[in-house]
């Protein structure tokens, strides 16, 4: 039984990792960061799933740090809209927030050396995107051996979805029996689900990929449905037919 550290954000894949962890025995504590996302919703998710699974969990308030971001991140900047379509488009660069991965990983390796655990993990997969540097495998490589040597006791980063896709990622989900109407992934921070937005077409491209219905009611109205992202091949083109309503809640 490993004693393990989750970085958990209420989305589709931490939230999957965090049952898995638990289901193998593991003792988990998880921790989530408030760092001004404008998606902060997804930080009541975080916190519904640690409480249905008993789960010490701690949510960290870093927004303090957003003025050393820049402007540029949409996730953080209200005046920057968060771009629609699918994450392989390069207008998706508008929503790095810069170094944050290695921001959370720091601080979550320093909660498990005080809470004398042994690891720490993050529900980084084999499809995260290039758009954003911190998620590629060779930046979490070293990472994690710079993990290792900050401290006297070696603290582990695991990462193991890292060599599987979203679509594996929504089975063990399946099979693990979660319910991601619990879960939250757009970005835009609406009341609902916009259902366009790059992180929205990656969670339904993987439900139907994987076979996984879609029970989400969370979506706007306007949001195109499923058939339609099939037909598109999940890519969204930019038309009138789709975008005329969508252009009301940007």
């Amino acid at each position: 039984m490993a004693k393990i550290i989750h970085i958990l954000s209420g989305g589709m894949d931490s939230t999957t990792l965090l049952y898995k962890l638990i289901n193998e025995n593991n003792q988990v504590k998880a921790i989530s960061f408030d760092y001004g996302q404008r998606h902060s919703k997804e930080l009541s998710f975080a916190e519904y799933h640690c409480k249905k699974l008993k789960v010490d969990h701690e949510i960290i308030d870093i927004s303090s740090i957003m003025k050393i971001f820049g402007k540029d991140s949409a996730l953080i900047n209200k005046d920057v809209e968060v771009p629609d379509g699918h994450y392989e488009e390069l207008v998706m660069k508008k929503t790095v927030v810069p170094n944050r991965n290695m921001i959370m990983l720091s601080l979550a390796t320093a909660y498990c050396i005080g809470q004398k655990y042994d690891q720490v993990s993050y529900g980084s997969h084999f499809g995260d995107h290039a758009i954003y540097p911190d998620c590629r495998q060779i930046f979490s490589d070293a990472l994690g051996i710079a993990i290792q040597l900050c401290d006297w006791r070696e603290i582990k980063l695991i990462r193991p979805f890292i060599d599987i896709n979203k679509k594996e990622v929504a089975i063990i989900g399946k099979n693990l029996q979660i319910d991601y109407t619990k879960t939250w992934s757009c970005y835009k921070g609406l009341e609902l689900q916009c259902g366009v937005c790059g992180t929205c077409i990656e969670r339904r491209e993987a439900f139907y990929l994987a076979g996984v219905e879609d029970l989400d009611k969370n979506y706007i109205q306007q949001a195109p449905t499923l058939e339609k992202l099939i037909s598109y091949k999940f890519k969204v083109p930019k038309n009138k037919e789709l975008y005329r309503s969508i252009t009301l809640f940007r």
